[in-house]
């Protein structure tokens, strides 16, 4: 998902991407989320690309909105994002990229932000807390949950630039 602020001054879902990737030589998969999540890595309907491929096509449009809105960097959303930045910068190394247009580091975590606007950290309970649906049928699915997690961030941000905004009161 990438977010941008829209002609109102008001962050938005813009674009959606999405890919399967095949696993790296040697990864070590735990079956267990495997099995959780209804993942078969191996399976030949998951059309699944290469690592390089893969980050190389979902960088491309980062990249883009990162020139389009005058940024040096963009910088990961995600629900408790440490793991998802310690992974992204880990494929990064593994596939020799030479230059990821995220942020090394620097991330906004919804949980985080849960907490403060709506006392939750658990992405289902922030979620409905903002009103958002849930279906936990479709929880844990990267997609579903890299959605909801773009959409809850929006929420959050646009209620404090409504709270904050001098020129709204």
């Amino acid at each position: 998902m990438i977010v941008e602020l829209n002609r109102n001054n008001e962050m938005e879902i813009t674009e959606r991407y999405t890919t399967h990737v095949i696993p790296f030589k040697n990864s070590e998969l735990d079956e267990s989320a495997l099995k959780f999540n209804g993942i078969d890595p191996h399976h030949p309907f998951r059309m699944a690309i290469d690592e390089k491929d893969a980050l190389n096509m979902l960088f491309k449009p980062i990249k883009d909105a990162v020139k389009r809105n005058n940024c040096t960097r963009a910088i990961l959303v995600g629900h408790n994002p440490a793991f998802d930045i310690g992974f992204l910068n880990a494929a990064i190394q593994r596939t020799q990229i030479k230059r990821s247009p995220f942020h090394p580091f620097s991330t906004f975590d919804t949980a985080t932000l849960g907490g403060l606007v709506y006392q939750q950290t658990v992405l289902s309970k922030i979620a409905q807390a903002a009103g958002l649906e849930w279906d936990n049928n479709k929880a844990h699915a990267a997609l579903y949950d890299a959605e909801k997690t773009a959409e809850l961030f929006c929420i959050i941000v646009n209620r404090w630039r409504a709270l904050t905004d001098v020129n709204a009161m």
